[in-house]
């Protein structure tokens, strides 16, 4: 049974950080490429970043600066460090695996709140 277990969302300040975590197990994590996304209420869901099995990264204009990504494959774990958050950061957040297009799995999300 795959699963992706999202952690670390809540409510912070404007300016403030936030660290997520995404704990997989079921699938071979290190062949898969990891991604974060997010979806605010009424909009669709984006992709926010994403890393490669070779730690090659890719983040969403919005974000390039402040987020980070990166992985441990020996704990079978995405992490997605958030800094300098704003109010338009607020959505539930995703973690995803994939692998070769065609294996895809999500967690279940984790919200995260900015107050401005």
């Amino acid at each position: 049974q795959v699963q992706l277990v999202e952690s670390g969302g809540g409510l912070v300040q404007a300016g403030g950080s936030l660290r997520l975590s995404c704990t997989v197990s079921g699938i071979r994590f290190s062949v898969y490429t990891m991604g974060w996304h997010r979806q605010a209420p009424g909009k669709p869901r984006e992709l926010v970043a994403s890393i490669t099995t070779g730690d090659n990264t890719n983040y969403a204009d919005s974000v390039k600066g402040r987020f980070t990504i990166s992985r441990d494959n020996a704990k079978n774990t995405v992490y997605l460090q958030m800094n300098s958050l704003k109010p338009e950061d607020t959505a539930v957040y995703y973690c995803k695996a994939s692998f070769r297009s065609s294996w895809n799995y999500w967690g279940q999300g984790t919200q995260v709140t900015v107050s401005s």
